[in-house]
């Protein structure tokens, strides 16, 4: 047997080799992600926008929800989404990582689950699944979507961090920042209210920064839990929305940046564009 042979078949193993798992990742992740799914699936009665219950909120909460729903609009019961953009892993690190995601967010669950495929070199990629479910905070990282490398769950400070982000990201889902969702208003200026949020036994605050187009462009609290290395400390965290468009009667934004602010300065980790959304009423 040539050289170029003994070559060829070892290739051509490893290929099979590399295609199996390629081919068991998807069908893992797929069976898992179907699983989660039908924890979002909603039986709640429909509700409906009422512009006369906003009179009581502060005047940039009441402008924003007359701004991105229509008077009458139902509420919606699960957001589903796509985006892509790119993540920067650590905060010394000076290179950035594509991603593309789909997220589910449900309302009277007050969950989501996101899913992300995220490239580290050509043919090589890690699954990111982060979710809440029924008050239970998870992150899961598999390698080609069938190698855990890392996993955390149901610990306080994820949760807490996690319902943060629930509530951070009901810029996707806007019905879920209403009163009649358990969110409690504060004014603080023409351009600033603060929502106060309970819920699994977390209560927690968030400050959302209005436009003069009453568009949220900004949330920010000095209170939101994070991992890093192998402990969660917290830390000033903060958003930044831009870019609103309408899907489905209704408006949201469309590009977005969060990031930490840590010690040694401003760590901005993800920058994410929603390229696709379908509501559920």
């Amino acid at each position: 047997m040539t050289l170029w042979m003994k070559v060829f078949i070892v290739f051509t193993i490893f290929a099979m080799l590399f295609l199996s798992i390629v081919l068991i990742g998807k069908y893992l992740h797929q069976s898992e992600k179907e699983a989660l799914q039908k924890i979002f699936i909603s039986k709640s009665l429909a509700q409906k926008v009422d512009y006369d219950s906003l009179k009581s909120l502060p005047a940039p909460v009441q402008k924003y929800f007359k701004n991105v729903l229509p008077d009458g609009q139902l509420f919606i019961k699960t957001s589903r989404l796509e985006q892509n953009g790119k993540l920067k892993i650590s905060p010394k690190s000076e290179n950035w990582s594509a991603f593309k995601a789909s997220q589910i967010i449900s309302e009277d669950k007050v969950s989501f689950l996101w899913d992300a495929k995220i490239n580290i070199v050509p043919l090589l990629y890690v699954r990111v699944i982060d979710s809440l479910v029924n008050g239970i905070g998870a992150g899961r990282v598999y390698l080609m979507s069938v190698l855990p490398i890392g996993s955390d769950e149901n610990k306080l400070e994820l949760n807490s961090g996690a319902l943060y982000r629930y509530l951070a990201e009901a810029v996707w889902h806007p019905t879920a920042l209403l009163p009649q969702s358990g969110v409690t208003w504060e004014s603080v200026s023409e351009k600033k209210a603060i929502a106060h949020f309970a819920k699994f036994n977390i209560s927690i605050s968030l400050a959302f920064i209005f436009n003069s187009n009453n568009e949220i462009i900004g949330v920010y609290t000095k209170d939101r839990y994070g991992k890093f290395g192998d402990k969660y400390i917290k830390y000033p965290w903060e958003g930044h929305f831009s870019d609103y468009k309408e899907f489905d009667g209704i408006k949201i934004p469309t590009k977005g940046e969060v990031g930490w602010h840590l010690p040694n300065g401003w760590w901005l980790f993800w920058k994410g564009n929603i390229v696709d959304a379908k509501f559920e009423f």
